[in-house]
């Protein structure tokens, strides 16, 4: 029941209530799954590793963070409460994968999830464009002066958008989270690796139904985004995932190749990806580390970097946005719960690091409790686990380098996904024991700095290359 509650949950938040539940929206009919959500989860978090990991520690600090942001940094408890509801929503999703993914047929359920939202967003999108879009919506036709068809909508699905040669342009978007195409995209770029948990060797017959086409559709989702940021976030996906089997130098020239390719066939639309065409956003880079210096403890609110920069206009960077609304104590608990989550996937990604093991036996109960036959999970399926969680985790921090997505729904279910393996494997006594928190807080102040120093010395070259 929890484990059905979660899948709900995700699907609503990503895709939002007005559009599943209509005239409910008001309800709040997410709120109402969460809630029912924990209270099923209660008795499974109780004898959960969740209480003594990392993770839970990092977000038990940001949600804190996120509160002192308006509370200490604002000397506004009434916006500090606001902000701590706000964000809780997002992070329960780390909490509920790791209570009710428990194997790997649920992991899978996860991924086909996240891919019928992605598949309604695209569907949707690419229906509406051939519909033609109704005057004074967000998006105009895509011919200027043709005559619209009979059926033309109005769509929340596109954003109207000019490129570089003033021409007009639609993009494709999601709804709730993914309300952006660059958010869709990161979102997508991220989804793309986890459809290969599915494949199996020399299966053909079920990788074309399960792996093939669905990537394809995804990839021509990537493209009606037209998003700069997730065709470098490809970029970087395929450039590690290539290199193990071609070495890293082949990989980065073919993923260039690509790249250029994309380029060439309009991939973003005729908006060009330079220093030059950047330059907007490496402005709002040094702005928003001209915040961390004059708020450098506890930021100057969740959410509110755009009232404090030129055009009201976040970062588009996660790390600084993070740093300048929740200041250096946020930044840590954030690179935490990163420094966390990115050691466990390494280690399961890893074929020297994961052993075969020894078959999983499931814990005793003093309650009647229907058999369950223990999973079979190889070494080779771990990693391969592992390898494409990993893939993700690059996407989706490729793509954060760019964007303003430190505290979105992704990132936590990301995080989710790859303890729920990590742990599948540590059951079966197939990886060693996750750090001790420790050991983990000095790796996490230490990346906390580095970022701060890189994001620096970038902002300086660019601003001299200028």
């Amino acid at each position: 029941m929890g484990f059905v509650l979660s899948i709900l949950y995700f699907f609503i938040q990503y895709l939002t209530p007005a559009y599943l539940s209509g005239s409910f929206a008001n309800l709040r009919i997410q709120l109402i799954i969460a809630v029912l959500a924990l209270l099923v989860s209660l008795p499974t978090l109780l004898k959960s590793f969740l209480l003594k990991n990392s993770q839970s520690l990092a977000l038990g600090g940001l949600a804190i963070a996120v509160f002192l942001s308006f509370a200490v940094g604002r000397r506004w408890i009434g916006g500090g409460q606001q902000a701590f509801l706000d964000f809780i929503p997002n992070a329960m999703a780390y909490f509920l994968m790791c209570l009710h993914v428990t194997t790997r047929k649920r992991l899978k359920v996860v991924i086909l999830m996240m891919l019928l939202v992605s598949v309604v967003v695209i569907g949707n999108g690419f229906l509406d464009l051939q519909r033609g879009v109704l005057p004074g919506n967000q998006v105009h036709n895509a011919e200027e002066g043709r005559n619209l068809a009979k059926n033309a909508t109005t769509s929340p699905f596109l954003m109207k958008q000019e490129t570089d040669a003033g021409d007009v342009t639609y993009r494709l978007q999601g709804l709730g989270e993914i309300n952006d195409p660059n958010d869709f995209g990161q979102l997508v770029v991220c989804l793309i690796p986890l459809m290969f948990i599915f494949w199996r060797e020399k299966k053909m017959i079920t990788n074309i139904p399960f792996v093939i086409v669905p990537v394809c559709i995804l990839r021509f989702g990537i493209y009606l985004t037209l998003s700069r940021v997730a065709l470098v976030a490809m970029t970087f996906v395929s450039i590690f995932a290539a290199r193990r089997r071609i070495g890293t130098i082949p990989a980065a020239v073919l993923a260039g190749l690509m790249f250029t390719g994309a380029l060439a066939l309009q991939f973003t639309g005729g908006r060009a990806i330079s220093a030059t065409a950047g330059e907007d956003r490496t402005n709002l880079w040094g702005e928003g580390l001209q915040v961390v210096k004059s708020n450098p403890i506890f930021g100057i609110g969740y959410g509110d970097l755009w009232e404090h920069t030129q055009g009201n206009l976040t970062a588009h960077n996660s790390v600084i946005v993070c740093a300048a609304e929740l200041g250096i104590f946020g930044l840590f608990f954030w690179c935490l719960y990163l420094f966390s989550t990115m050691r466990d996937t390494l280690v399961i990604a890893s074929p020297t690091q994961v052993t075969e093991g020894t078959p999983f036996i499931p814990e005793e109960s003093p309650f009647p409790q229907r058999v369950v036959v223990p999973e079979d999970i190889s070494k080779e399926e771990m990693n391969q686990m592992g390898r494409a969680m990993l893939l993700s985790l690059i996407g989706f921090l490729a793509a954060g380098w760019f964007l303003s997505r430190a505290f979105v729904l992704t990132l936590f279910l990301l995080g989710g996904m790859a303890e729920a393996i990590y742990q599948m494997a540590l059951k079966r006594e197939m990886v060693p024991p996750r750090l001790k928190i420790q050991r983990v807080l000095p790796y996490s102040g230490l990346l906390a700095c580095s970022l701060l120093i890189v994001m620096y010395v970038v902002v300086r070259i660019l601003n001299l290359s200028h």
